[in-house]
């Protein structure tokens, strides 16, 4: 366990969507530093020995468990909740699933299926993927946010402006990230952790993996912040980097279209490739590729790039 931590927060003690009723698990003052449990996206349904059948029989009201909430001391509305994120614990265990109905392809991809990963949490060497993949891992929080103000329980999927299901990868160790509060105390919360993850989790799913994560909550009083920012302690994609990229484009005035074409060509040149399930490869760009807007002032038509790191294949 962290042995600077002030407290610990155990998995037994999540919830599932954002509600600011909920009684909070810890009252803390501003700088404490906390370790929270956090368990995967499936709130344990899948494991190790999952079969593709497990997918089909998600419990989707078990999905995306927080642990928390925590209240903070004199947090108020206007006030910005500043998150140190110290680092991560991971398990050694991850999944990625095509969800029916779920991801940027979803009219493409109707069956279900999973990728069972293993991986070192001490050396967080590059997972394997299949006989000849390795995926680079950068753990971080998928899930992170406060409480809104609207009252009664809302869905955990969608992100908000007090944060949520942001899914940005470089909320990672080392980043500072700062959340508007709208309710007294904020009353903060954490999960969905992942082992790695493209930008744009295009099928829906990183790998998912359970750990711990070590968190410092402190406060900017009257910050009033409309959004979520963070402060990343240095570069972002040098776990990346190294052997270059194969990049894929979508070209038109709609970039959701230009986002599926761009996705939709990587995942057919890696399938012919690599001789990958076009299922798999679909699978494999959601935890290590990237999208990106390249160009969005040249109406009538903007340009989306999908950036696949090379060295997972060589």
């Amino acid at each position: 366990m962290c042995k600077a931590c002030d407290y610990t927060i155990h998995g037994r003690q999540h919830h599932f969507g954002w509600d600011n009723s909920l009684e909070p698990a810890l009252h803390v003052a501003p700088g404490s530093t906390i370790e929270f449990e956090c368990r995967d996206s499936s709130a344990g349904q899948l494991t190790p020995d999952s079969t593709v059948e497990s997918v089909s029989s998600l419990d989707f009201g078990k999905i995306n468990p927080v642990s928390g909430p925590i209240f903070v001391d004199g947090a108020e509305p206007g006030d910005a909740l500043k998150v140190t994120i110290e680092g991560f614990k991971p398990s050694g265990f991850g999944w990625t699933a095509n969800i029916p109905g779920f991801g940027l392809l979803a009219d493409q991809f109707l069956e279900p299926a999973l990728q069972i990963w293993k991986y070192d949490p001490a050396s967080l060497e590059p997972a394997a993927f299949g006989a000849h993949g390795r995926v680079p891992l950068k753990p971080f929080a998928g899930t992170i946010g406060n409480a809104p103000a609207e009252p009664g329980l809302h869905s955990v999927v969608p992100p908000r402006r007090v944060g949520g299901n942001l899914d940005i990868r470089d909320l990672a160790a080392g980043t500072t990230l700062y959340l508007p509060v709208e309710v007294a105390g904020a009353l903060f919360s954490v999960g969905d952790t992942h082992a790695s993850q493209g930008d744009g989790e295009v099928c829906g799913t990183a790998i998912e993996s359970p750990m711990n994560a070590v968190l410092t909550l402190d406060l900017v009083k009257g910050a009033n912040l409309a959004m979520p920012r963070f402060t990343t302690p240095g570069p972002v994609t040098r776990h990346l980097d190294v052997k270059g990229y194969e990049v894929t484009t979508g070209v038109g005035p709609d970039l959701m279209t230009g986002a599926r074409q761009a996705v939709a060509d990587m995942v057919e040149l890696l399938a012919s490739r690599y001789n990958l399930a076009p299922v798999d490869a679909y699978m494999l760009v959601s935890t290590c590729g990237d999208l990106r807007i390249s160009e969005i002032v040249d109406m009538p038509n903007w340009v989306v790039s999908f950036y696949f790191p090379r060295m997972v294949f060589e």
